[in-house]
């Protein structure tokens, strides 16, 4: 029976994974697509080899997220009560099916939530739901402080660097301009991309761990499988390549008018702040607050108006709502589950 439910939360965690990958797909390609420097079947071409790639690259933001959210029953201690990994393999099922059930219904409506923060959001409803300890200072440090400093930092940079871009930009003549920033957003396409594999990808792995954890298959201080490792790049480079047009509609064009230049400072900044979060402090950060930011950052530039600020506010009031509406839909999981397994 134990063999089984683990079989089962590794296959709904990388059913999760492969939400992120066509949920968050927009957030590599968006800007590329709407500038008109890639197609959008090469766009996800890119972004999914390059979401392969990073996710092989770190492990660090896995161990946050499989370590630093929740504490559930040691193997030992299941055992002890008698409920062996039952209690803990529950509590990860209820936290994925929260977050996958919120990964769709935004998707549905265009908005480009946070996957990240959907399935941390999962975790500590689901924990709380079972009366299972959640580490608020975790949460409080390597979550809601990098959710509220990311975007910040996004905005303020790209704002930076798109105007540096204007200054040096200024007498030339747009044709050529416009060629070379297509050509040079091929590149930041492909950043921002592994910047995605490094960053969302690792987060699945932190969740497959956790219910290794519990069912005794490793101990709390191993390192990340490499089958997990495998399977997680796998399944969200494929979800990637399956697209998400509806959210690259609302990132690419609908907050502000895009072209070359913008495009590239907004995926450059934001590629630079994925990458940075996760080698150098190893928190997980959402990849769509980063890259809305950055476009919003780059729209600012222009003048206020630029930002259709009404869609912006659309998309923060996703933001504001994801990790407690993913909680609760894993609570509400948790607390059906417990009919059939109780």
């Amino acid at each position: 029976m134990e063999t089984a439910g683990l079989i089962v939360i590794v296959a709904v965690a990388l059913a999760f994974d492969y939400t992120n990958g066509f949920h968050d797909a927009a957030n590599a390609i968006a800007t590329a697509v709407s500038t008109r420097a890639l197609t959008p079947r090469v766009a996800l071409l890119l972004a999914a080899v390059m979401n392969l790639l990073g996710a092989l690259l770190s492990t660090g933001v896995a161990k946050t997220v499989g370590k630093g959210i929740v504490t559930l029953p040691s193997p030992e201690a299941a055992d002890v009560a008698g409920s062996h990994a039952t209690h803990g393999l529950t509590v990860v099922f209820a936290a994925l099916v929260g977050a996958i059930a919120w990964n769709l219904i935004t998707w549905y409506f265009g908005l480009p939530s946070s996957s990240s923060h959907a399935l941390i959001g999962g975790l500590v409803g689901a924990a709380l739901a079972a009366s299972d300890t959640v580490k608020w200072q975790g949460v409080y440090e390597k979550v809601l402080k990098p959710m509220v400093l990311s975007p910040v930092i996004g905005f303020a940079l790209s704002y930076v660097v798109m105007v540096i871009i204007l200054w040096c930009i200024a007498r030339l003549r747009p044709g050529p301009v416009n060629r070379g920033f297509r050509m040079a957003q091929i590149v930041s396409s492909g950043a921002m991309a592994l910047g995605h594999g490094l960053q969302d990808a690792q987060k699945t792995m932190g969740v497959i761990f956790l219910a290794l954890f519990v069912t005794g298959h490793v101990q709390g201080d191993a390192p990340i499988p490499i089958w997990v490792i495998l399977a997680a790049a796998s399944a969200i480079s494929l979800g990637t390549f399956s697209g998400g047009a509806r959210i690259m509609r609302t990132l690419g064009r609908r907050v502000i008018k895009m072209d070359p230049p913008a495009g590239f400072a907004a995926q450059t900044v934001a590629s630079s702040v994925l990458f940075t979060t996760a080698y150098v402090y190893a928190v997980p950060v959402s990849t769509t607050h980063v890259i809305s930011s950055s476009v919003m950052g780059v729209g600012a530039t222009r003048k206020v108006s630029a930002v259709r600020w009404g869609v912006a506010g659309n998309i923060a009031m996703a933001w504001v709502v994801t990790i407690p509406a993913a909680g609760l839909f894993a609570a509400a999981t948790y607390a059906v589950a417990q009919l059939f397994v109780g």
